[in-house]
């Protein structure tokens, strides 16, 4: 097996579609084709279904599919690692987020860590939580933030900041009269939601909100960025949910926030790492996230 056979098998497995894998990797499909017949008789397994509605991936070729892109990002890591000796580091940090994390607390903590120790590289790596996780336990991250705390006991989990969750709305929104929106009227219109799939955690974390009270929520769209949620609210497609940090970063003109009548709304961030020995860097790392339970932008270096 050479790493032809997974990079071909890679473009395969993400396209879904021959003729654009081959495209993707500049070939014809019929060496696409058969290199991948070649794996599947090295494997002694099927790893596509064909037929004429497409092609799929068999159970085994998602299974494989999982190694086959952490053995990718090894590789592009260590030629990272190479890169970063080559120019000075001494070392790295490697922070994976999810569920399409917006935290100004982060940017003001990662410029600290570059300013405390700028021989140290950080790597920010964004994937799916599921794929988080798996990097974790694989160390293949040292470190993610995400919006839960439903992880596996091989992952310890720190709650490390909070944000208050207020309403999105569009301008000239009849619940605009409101200084502070009650759920149960907010419930009368229909939500635009982060995507169950793409923000997980923060999707929990909304729908527990949600069901603090009886009325079933009318969801019209379900958004994979806040970006785009944003945009859907000033649409008029319906009503939204970001916290007040998120809403410093990303702004609509079309788009009032306003908050919501009701204790804890909140949406809490969480810091992931594996269940073992930190390392002396990580360590130090944990130490600043400590320090950044404040006000983004209030992050100093500490008096020696």
């Amino acid at each position: 097996m050479e790493l032809r056979h997974l990079r071909y098998f890679l473009a395969l497995a993400e396209e879904l579609h021959f003729a654009r894998a081959a495209a993707r990797l500049h070939i014809e499909q019929s060496p696409l084709s058969r290199t991948i017949k070649e794996l599947e008789e090295e494997l002694n397994v099927l790893l596509f279904q064909r037929s004429r509605r497409g092609t799929q991936l068999t159970w085994a070729g998602q299974v494989f599919l999982e190694d086959v892109q952490r053995i990718f990002t090894v590789l592009d890591q260590a030629r990272n690692n190479v890169k970063a000796a080559a120019t000075g580091y001494r070392g790295a940090l490697r922070i994976v987020l999810s569920d399409g994390i917006v935290q100004p607390r982060l940017a003001s903590l990662l410029a600290l860590c570059r300013e405390e120790e700028p021989d140290v590289e950080i790597r920010l790596f964004e994937r799916s939580l599921t794929q988080q996780i798996k990097g974790l336990q694989s160390d293949i991250f040292d470190v993610g933030f995400a919006h839960t705390d439903n992880v596996e006991k091989s992952i310890l989990v720190d709650a490390v900041w909070a944000d208050t969750l207020v309403a999105v709305i569009p301008s000239r929104h009849p619940l605009l009269s409101f200084t502070h929106v009650p759920l149960d009227a907010l419930l009368r219109y229909p939500l635009v939601l982060c995507h169950p799939d793409v923000c997980e955690g923060c999707s929990r974390q909304i729908d527990q909100i949600l069901r603090s009270v009886k009325t079933e929520p009318i969801v019209a769209e379900h958004a994979t960025s806040l970006d785009l949620m944003l945009t859907l609210v000033a649409a008029g497609y319906g009503l939204g949910f970001a916290t007040e940090s998120q809403l410093k970063v990303y702004r609509h003109p079309d788009v009032v926030p306003r908050p919501l009548d009701m204790e804890m709304a909140t949406l809490t961030t969480y810091l992931l790492r594996p269940n073992t020995e930190p390392s002396e860097q990580l360590e130090r790392f944990l130490q600043r996230v400590s320090r950044s339970d404040r006000s983004p932008g209030e992050l100093t270096m500490e008096e020696d």
